[in-house]
């Protein structure tokens, strides 16, 4: 899915990127397209409204964090991304501690659960900004409470949405994965975002 909300001329290669994200995993998978960025913080409050499906509240969020940091570095091209798991439309975000990891865990075993990995790219200098959204359609074993145990004991995966860390151990609760960007379940498609980052006007390879 790609919204294209509006887009004029795009900005100069020579343009400074910023990833609105503190996210560690964020930082490493941008990285992998070897070009200078910087990182801000977005501090954008990441509670769903009343009702909001989590297709739609990964997308609010992410435009949200790409503007807040683009207020702040208005010729900059900025990237903001935000994940939620979806368990039959209820959103299941970063679980913060243990106990409520173990219950989201629970809650997904022998499941499927799509996880909702949206992506905006926005310059203000240039009037440019997309959203797209990169949706992984994850299978879970149905997972013992002592696998679950040991899993987070291993990998404390706190900051992962759904506790889920694919990366890592994460990979043994799966049992399958379908999708069409292969690191979206890691937080940051990185297809469609060298895509928009073209689209912007930055210069890859």
């Amino acid at each position: 899915m790609r919204q294209n909300i509006h887009q004029n001329t795009p900005p100069h290669a020579s343009r400074p990127v910023v990833l609105g994200s503190t996210s560690r995993y964020r930082r490493e998978l941008l990285s992998r397209l070897q070009l200078p960025f910087d990182v801000a913080a977005p501090d954008v409050d990441e509670t769903p409204s009343p009702g909001e499906a989590p297709r739609a509240l990964a997308l609010r969020l992410a435009l949200a964090k790409a503007h807040a940091v683009a207020a702040r570095f208005p010729e900059a091209v900025v990237i903001g991304s935000d994940q939620v798991a979806d368990l039959a439309g209820q959103p299941l975000g970063k679980p913060g501690e243990h106990a409520r990891a173990v219950q989201q865990l629970r809650q997904m075993r022998g499941q499927t659960v799509v996880f909702q990995t949206a992506l905006a790219v926005v310059c203000l200098a240039t009037g440019f900004e997309q959203v797209d959204l990169a949706a992984v359609r994850v299978q879970f074993r149905d997972l013992s409470d002592d696998a679950i145990e040991n899993y987070l004991q291993a990998e404390k995966p706190y900051d992962c949405a759904g506790s889920a860390k694919s990366e890592g151990l994460g990979i043994a609760l799966l049992e399958s994965i379908d999708n069409d960007d292969p690191t979206a379940l890691i937080g940051l498609p990185l297809i469609r975002t060298a895509r928009m980052l073209r689209a912007a006007g930055v210069t890859l390879l």
